[in-house]
């Protein structure tokens, strides 16, 4: 299945934990988390449209004055989103620094900041063209999963615990579009910006006789019905689903919360702080050891395990941490198909 998203962790296991999903045929990109973004390069960040950050500890934020560097003096729009006390601290970063130049920028940032409570979710702007003071109090709506939803994808997250409010995230495609090639040339048409622009209406539900400019190999503009090109071009496959989880403590509450929250997806991002043996430390530290990973993902029915945010008490030894997350993951899987759960789905 060819996917819209190319999800890679950017740092090693050892080091801060974000995930970068570049978008496929998009000048477009999600992040989530905001350590250390050093390795990505600034026709990366530039992609960035939306950040989701876990928890504002360091090793998962200390990334954000990269990011606002290289967006200042550009027509760019950031959404950025974080727990509770998020919008306190986003303030508090950008009022760490004089802005009494940005008057003479010809390009504005502008972000828009999301704070998620368990069940409310709060809103504040940051405009750079008044020195990122926010001009009105944060706005509440009622938070019911969802943070972000557009045509072909959307974004919930579920509140968990760390030694405070963390958030993990669920990224759902919700179908993915196939071009069929050799349908493209046997209609004599090229691939192009057009195609993006045609996956957008299906994306949208446009109406079956809407137009389409589309671009023949002759490089002429050809107009077509929407529904009949569909059907003449596209295979509809079901969408790609990413989870990402850190940073959480090994809590029932939290084990119902991840669960529920990575049930059945096609990748799941998840720390594996501890070793099993040393429970009582990962308990203290308020993160999850490695079989627990591999247990929840097991029993949710994860097809991929990502593993990452290592304890550096065992940077000599990763592979312990690796084996006991997959030892756990299999023995849940096949828990799971022998009491009709969905393991093996």
């Amino acid at each position: 299945m060819r996917c819209a998203f190319r999800p890679r962790l950017v740092n090693g296991v050892f080091e801060d934990p974000v995930l970068f999903v570049d978008f496929a045929h998009q000048h477009r990109a999600l992040l989530f988390d905001l350590g250390d973004i050093d390795r990505l390069s600034t026709k990366d960040l530039l992609k960035v449209s939306h950040v989701f950050v876990s928890h504002t500890h360091m090793d998962h934020f200390c990334g954000f004055d990269r990011l606002l560097r290289v967006c200042l003096g550009r027509p760019k729009r950031l959404w950025l989103c974080g727990p509770r006390g998020f919008l306190a601290n986003l303030a508090g970063k950008l009022a760490g620094y004089s802005w009494d130049l940005v008057g003479s920028y010809n390009e504005a940032l502008s972000i828009k900041a999301v704070e998620v409570h368990p069940e409310i979710r709060r809103q504040q702007r940051f405009e750079c063209r008044l020195g990122f003071i926010p001009d009105q109090p944060p706005r509440e709506a009622p938070f019911d999963g969802c943070l972000l939803t557009e045509p072909d994808f959307s974004v919930t997250a579920a509140v968990l615990q760390h030694s405070s409010p963390c958030l993990g995230f669920r990224l759902r495609e919700h179908f993915h579009v196939n071009i069929l090639k050799p349908r493209l040339e046997a209609l004599g048409l090229k691939v192009g910006p057009w195609i993006n622009r045609f996956k957008a209406a299906l994306y949208a539900e446009a109406p079956p006789d809407s137009p389409v400019t589309a671009v023949g190999a002759d490089g002429n503009s050809r107009t077509f019905i929407l529904g009949e090109l569909a059907e003449a071009l596209v295979r509809i496959t079901a969408g790609q689903q990413i989870a990402y989880v850190t940073d959480a403590a090994d809590t029932r509450e939290n084990r119902q919360a991840i669960a529920a929250l990575i049930q059945g997806v096609d990748r799941l991002y998840i720390e594996a702080a501890f070793l099993q043996r040393d429970a009582a430390l990962a308990r203290a530290r308020h993160h999850l050891t490695a079989g627990t990973a591999g247990a929840i993902a097991g029993m949710a029915g994860v097809k991929e395990l990502h593993l990452m945010h290592f304890s550096p008490r065992y940077t000599d030894r990763p592979e312990l941490l690796i084996d006991e997350a997959r030892q756990a993951f299999a023995a849940s899987r096949r828990d799971a198909v022998a009491t009709g759960g969905t393991g093996g789905s």
